[in-house]
């Protein structure tokens, strides 16, 4: 990879911003660190039960418990998919010889329509639990 990296295209595929290749390297491992981070404390705290309010809404041998934390940790998953999918267009952007950037468009419209669909199931897990709680 050139010491300059690209990570920013124009329309005419010329390189209009670029980042120190370190820079870049320390930006995606902290990006990385920080959304893990983010995205596995709910579950872990509700697993270990440090979380009371959490573990009173999803107590252990609740259904729904296990949905929300398969919920979060694939969550975790699309997110780290997500990065991935960054590093490999940045590295399209700089080595166009070998990839062209423009095969990343299909990727481009599916990350995103999975992240939609992911955040719609929370609402409907959620609403799930609110109604079983309704019930008892």
């Amino acid at each position: 990879m050139p010491e300059q990296v690209g990570i920013s295209v124009d329309e005419t595929g010329i390189v209009n911003r670029d980042w120190e290749k370190g820079t870049f390297f320390y930006a995606m491992i902290a990006t990385f660190l920080i959304f893990n981070a983010a995205t596995l404390f709910t579950p872990k705290s509700l697993e270990t039960k440090t979380n009371k309010k959490m573990h009173r809404i999803f107590p252990v041998g609740d259904p729904y418990r296990d949905y929300i934390l398969a919920w979060f940790y694939s969550f975790g998953a699309l997110i780290n998919l997500s990065l991935g999918l960054l590093v490999f267009y940045v590295h399209a952007i700089n080595n166009q010889e070998e990839i062209a950037a423009s095969s990343f468009s299909f990727w481009f419209f599916l990350m995103p329509s999975l992240l939609f669909v992911w955040v719609v199931m929370l609402f409907v897990l959620l609403v799930g639990k609110f109604k079983s709680v309704q019930r008892s």
